[in-house]
């Protein structure tokens, strides 16, 4: 089989390390009759493992050569491939309670976890290789530096935790980082419900705008210090000093008020 040359364009590393292959695999514990989509099979290091254990395969991949690639393996017949760009994929159109799998492209992984937060109700689980940075803003606490929009908002949604860190040797050809593979489990409501999403969306992003400035001038032009003090939040505190349900709260506290 004609060798794949690996597209910077497409944020293509190729994982080869078997070991973490397994791990990644054995973590998703892939039964035969689960909804699994795979993002970004590349070269089927975890799609055949994958494959070998389930009925059915859904593979989402941009890049008509792998797609192509795809098609000749010895397991074709269990694939469903869905060629396209990830951030324009439906996944609503695969029906049923879906595990979600995939070694990410770094240059896309940000946007592209902000859109598996609206399928959340969809979803069973979701196991991703990323770069370790990301993971770590992910799954950040308040009062780190790694806390930030992306924690809070996808802590809204899951419960996340890293799993495996996955040196650069590990792929083809090595990245300039390091990698971790997070495990993303819907929590619905896990800091609390927010009475208008897009308000607490827009609340969140606001308050991460400018991380030196303290949190009233940041939402200087939304809350005001009484409004901060209601749902205990210091005005003079900064942003990644509050926790994540204080945001919720705070959010649903000003549409309440605005009523």
């Amino acid at each position: 089989m004609k060798e794949h040359k690996a597209r910077k364009r497409f944020g293509q590393n190729f994982l080869q390390d078997t070991r973490i292959i397994n791990d990644i695999v054995n973590a998703v514990r892939p039964q035969p009759g689960d909804v699994v989509i795979e993002i970004g099979p590349g070269l089927a290091a975890i799609t055949g493992p994958l494959a070998k254990k389930l009925d059915k395969l859904h593979v989402v991949e941009i890049d008509r050569d792998i797609v192509s690639r795809l098609k000749t393996l010895p397991f074709a017949d269990k694939l469903v491939i869905h060629e396209g760009d990830v951030l324009q994929f439906d996944f609503n159109s695969v029906a049923g309670k879906k595990k979600i799998v995939g070694n990410l492209p770094y240059n896309i992984s940000t946007p592209l976890l902000f859109r598996l937060s609206e399928v959340a109700d969809d979803v069973a689980d979701m196991h991703f290789m990323l770069q370790k940075e990301v993971v770590e803003r992910m799954t950040a606490r308040p009062k780190t530096n790694d806390y930030g929009r992306l924690s809070v908002m996808l802590q809204y949604f899951f419960e996340m935790e890293t799993l495996i860190d996955v040196p650069p040797e590990s792929f083809d050809p090595a990245p300039k980082v390091d990698s971790a593979v997070v495990r993303m489990i819907p929590a619905k409501h896990r800091i609390g419900e927010a009475q208008d999403f897009g308000h607490f969306a827009k609340l969140v992003k606001q308050a991460f705008a400018q991380r030196r400035k303290t949190i009233r001038n940041n939402l200087k032009d939304i809350a005001a210090d009484e409004d901060l003090q209601a749902v205990g939040i210091n005005p003079q505190d900064r942003a990644e000093h509050i926790g994540p349900e204080l945001y919720v709260k705070l959010s649903n506290y000003l549409v309440k008020q605005a009523v």
